[in-house]
């Protein structure tokens, strides 16, 4: 549905029916329209948050206002520190947290993913026009945020690679159909989560990070962490403290940027 509706505007209909890559000129016109499919994933994120109901019978609704009333700006100062869950959360596992503990409802796996991600790009909404303002205030975030600038430039794997060869060192360059961005030195996590028009799909920023992290990584998942050694890869799973360390890595450095959710990209 979305595909039909946005490739009429667009009087484009066949990249977008056949889930091609969209040219920039057809970027440029989503853009200077004001449309982007991430919309009507907004939107689901908006009924769920209203009317998603698990074993306790609450919603999101209930504990934080009708329209994210109570939500206003949190999306700004995330991932940080609750006392609740005892751990830093990004968005993603701040909303999976208050899923299982206080409505009720089973958010695991992509069952999960379902409901977790159009309620992130829903969240994150209720933040635009403001700056990022990550504080570090709890030791927690303070050891995360060195664990995530300890990862972004570790070197590791078959290619040596790490995050700043691609996103400092090679910035600018094309890898595929598009250029290696720089979210540290431009501050694009202002605009995560974002829509990815050749997937036909929202992606929070915990997404994008285990995209990444396949080139290099592998996590074992019998020891529980990342083995740097070896040589072949596999996703990390969602939701664990390294790749919410290399989020507020990021966003940290992103202080200050205006939150222009969600953005619109390849």
């Amino acid at each position: 549905m979305r595909k039909v509706v946005f490739a009429s505007l667009l009087g484009g209909a066949l990249f977008l029916a056949k889930a091609e890559a969209p040219t920039p000129e057809q970027l440029k016109i989503l853009k200077e329209l004001g449309v982007s499919p991430a919309d009507v994933i907004v939107e689901e994120g908006r009924d769920y948050y209203h009317n998603l109901k698990g074993k306790t019978g609450k919603t999101c609704a209930s504990c934080h206002g009708q329209d994210g009333a109570n939500l206003v700006g949190a999306y700004a100062k995330m991932p940080r520190y609750y006392n609740d869950i005892g751990k830093v959360a990004d968005v993603d596992l701040r909303i999976k947290a208050c899923l299982e503990k206080y409505v009720g409802f089973n958010a695991k796996g992509k069952k999960g993913r379902k409901y977790i991600v159009p309620l992130a790009g829903y969240v994150a909404t209720l933040s635009n026009g403001m700056p990022i303002q990550i504080e570090l205030k709890h030791p927690e975030e303070k050891r995360l945020y060195e664990l995530g600038k300890e990862l972004w430039y570790k070197r590791v794997g078959a290619r040596d690679f790490s995050c700043a060869i691609c996103h400092e060192v090679l910035a600018g360059k094309r890898i595929r159909l598009q250029k290696l961005g720089a979210p540290v030195r431009d501050k694009l996590y202002a605009h995560w989560p974002a829509y990815r028009i050749s997937k036909d799909k929202l992606w929070t920023m915990e997404d994008r990070i285990r995209g990444c992290y396949k080139s290099f990584f592998l996590f074992d998942p019998e020891k529980g962490k990342f083995d740097f050694k070896k040589n072949w890869v596999k996703k990390p799973p969602f939701y664990i403290e390294e790749v919410i360390a290399l989020e507020l890595f990021m966003k940290k450095a992103a202080n200050g940027a205006t939150i222009e959710v969600p953005g619109l990209l390849r």
